[in-house]
């Protein structure tokens, strides 16, 4: 039997994954992308090939309580040479704050056993412990998007990308918010391992191999529903499902949430901050993002179907919020499938 590129013939040893826990670590930042390996290595012995070997340890072992009060047992770090582990996961906690101010050991492990992994990667608000360490100085990077503001204030030096479900910049891995920690996972077995190991996971797991809207935290209804309640939960789902109609307007907005035109613009401002006309927008502008990262539609018929009547208004609304034209943006994120 030949090898299959990407996937380690049965001869060879595991790639061992060692998970990095800590009093207060997220219990899903932690398990959801264990769960991924998980499922990865019962597909590829079922190939007669090698998986994972999963690992959690600790500064000192034993036990260690997660934010959600579950125990953890762990071995220590210290029974692992970094140059054995092929990739390293440092998971987040709901209380970052107060982890990295007791945290001072753990980041100077990460930062010496950082350099001799193959790759390092976070999940949530563990890149704060990465950067503690100084590994994503001058870098891209990720994280909740609750904690964009604190990362700035506590580590001006990383460059941080607010859209991003993950980052990859060169041999360090960050991700977004508590199940991204699913969607590098993902990516990393399909990285390691073929799209053919990787879908098999997803289906497995019930998951996105590539959630829609890959590079969105969160999509324009939940950050709408987030900025209003449920005022106009009702309207939004409306337009969210009608978007292809080209009379979207305020007038014709106020009469279907049952309100005049000046006082529906005047409260959904207040609401959502933004006025209905940009909501339109930011929602036509979603519903086209996606149709270019995951449709095999060409990009008219996307701006037709969105509602912006013809590609070149289409390109002017992604030029101005996205800075980047459909055709460019879509060679960027399509999914294979598309």
């Amino acid at each position: 039997m030949t090898d299959t590129p990407g996937i380690l013939p049965k001869r060879q040893r595991p790639k061992r994954v060692l998970f990095v826990a800590f009093p207060d670590v997220g219990l899903l930042d932690l398990t959801g992308a264990q769960t991924v390996f998980w499922a990865a290595t019962k597909a590829l012995e079922a190939r007669g090939l090698v998986g994972y070997e999963r690992c959690t340890a600790s500064m000192e072992g034993g036990l260690v309580r997660s934010a959600e009060g579950l125990e953890l047992l762990t071995a220590p770090l210290s029974d692992f040479r970094p140059s054995s582990v092929d990739t390293l996961v440092v998971p987040g906690s709901p209380h970052m704050d107060a982890v990295l101010d007791r945290s001072a050991s753990l980041v100077a492990w990460l930062r010496r056993a950082s350099g001799r992994t193959r790759r390092t990667a976070s999940v949530c608000s563990g890149a704060f412990l990465l950067a503690a360490a100084g590994l994503l100085d001058h870098k891209r990077a990720t994280t909740h998007w609750l904690m964009f503001d604190m990362m700035c204030q506590r580590f001006p030096a990383v460059q941080i990308d607010r859209d991003a479900i993950f980052v990859q910049q060169g041999a360090v891995w960050t991700s977004a918010g508590v199940t991204a920690g699913i969607d590098l996972a993902m990516a990393l077995v399909e990285a390691d391992c073929g799209h053919d190991i990787a879908m098999e996971v997803a289906r497995e797991l019930v998951v996105f191999l590539k959630r829609p809207g890959g590079q969105s935290q969160f999509s324009e209804l939940l950050q709408a529903q987030a900025d209003d309640g449920d005022t106009f939960d009702e309207l939004n789902l409306w337009i969210a499902g009608n978007l292809e109609r080209a009379d979207l307007t305020v007038e014709f907005l106020a009469e279907k949430a049952r309100m005049s035109p000046r006082n529906f613009a005047r409260v959904y401002k207040e609401k959502t901050g933004r006025t209905p006309a940009k909501a339109v927008e930011v929602f036509r502008l979603g519903a086209a993002r996606r149709l270019l990262e995951d449709s095999a539609r060409n990009v008219n018929q996307i701006a037709m179907l969105c509602g912006f009547g013809d590609e070149e208004r289409m390109r002017v609304t992604f030029q101005r919020n996205l800075g980047v034209a459909p055709r460019d943006y879509r060679k960027r994120f399509a999914t294979r499938a598309a």
